[in-house]
């Protein structure tokens, strides 16, 4: 029988009722909502919990926090003030079910078995060098401009209980979910690593940025691995476009 849920940290339950709040439609679209000292004078929290609650609601592309004038709801055709990433896509999914941001779309769906010939995704995933592991990409695309390649490194036990990992197309809900429903484990996420490197050929073509093969451009990107009880489960890479910015919470 798996074990009971912990009880999420204070800023993330401040997160959640602001958020039920906007999907209900208590806090619409243009609302300010009130500031940091208003809440902690409320008893919601410190300053520090309660900033915390509000970037994490930026990061997810549900507000966004404007020196002067404070933080404001989006509505569903406002870009987000930053681009969203794994941790904060899959937060926001959880919460508001609205798995993509306004005008975003994905593309360039694939899901294959792959040799793991990298030493640090394999040490990660507590496998050998070169094992099979499965690998889902996608591009994600914003006003017709791709902005991130977002990669998935997925042990093979996974695929036990989720055989339609290898499927292109979409599962009829988030793998993460169905995984929990089937197995009784819980999939937690460790914390959102981020490094600078150079972009692969592969990676440029994704974006679309045609440069000569000596010109380095430099990415970001951004790594969360997930587990469960039996130990690592999935690495979730995403590679930022060179000049997109990322508005994190952790």
């Amino acid at each position: 029988m798996p074990a009971p849920a912990s009880k999420p940290p204070k800023w993330r339950q401040i997160a959640d009722e602001i958020a039920t709040k906007i999907v209900n439609g208590a806090y619409r679209p243009g609302d300010r909502l009130p500031s940091v000292q208003a809440l902690v004078n409320e008893g919601k929290g410190a300053v520090a919990t309660v900033h915390r609650a509000y970037q994490a609601l930026e990061a997810e592309g549900l507000v966004r926090t404007t020196q002067g004038i404070g933080t404001t709801v989006l509505g569903p055709n406002d870009m987000p003030p930053a681009v969203l990433t794994g941790a904060a896509r899959l937060e926001r999914l959880r919460r508001t079910g609205r798995p993509l941001a306004p005008r975003e779309r994905y593309v360039n769906s694939r899901s294959v078995l792959r040799s793991c010939a990298d030493p640090e995704i394999a040490n990660l995933l507590g496998i050998d060098l070169y094992d099979e592991i499965v690998l889902r990409s996608r591009t994600f695309v914003q006003d017709d401009k791709p902005t991130v390649l977002a990669l998935n490194m997925i042990h093979m036990r996974a695929l036990i209980p989720l055989p339609e990992l290898l499927d292109e197309g979409p599962m009829p809900k988030f793998r993460h979910d169905l995984y929990a429903e089937r197995t009784g484990k819980t999939i937690t996420a460790g914390p959102e690593r981020s490094t600078a490197r150079l972009a692969s050929n592969n990676e440029l073509s994704e974006f679309g940025i045609d440069v000569p093969t000596d010109v380095p451009v430099p990415v970001l990107v951004l790594r969360t691995l997930y587990s469960d009880e039996d130990g690592p489960l999935e690495v979730w890479e995403d590679i930022l476009r060179p000049g997109v910015w990322h508005g994190g919470h952790s």
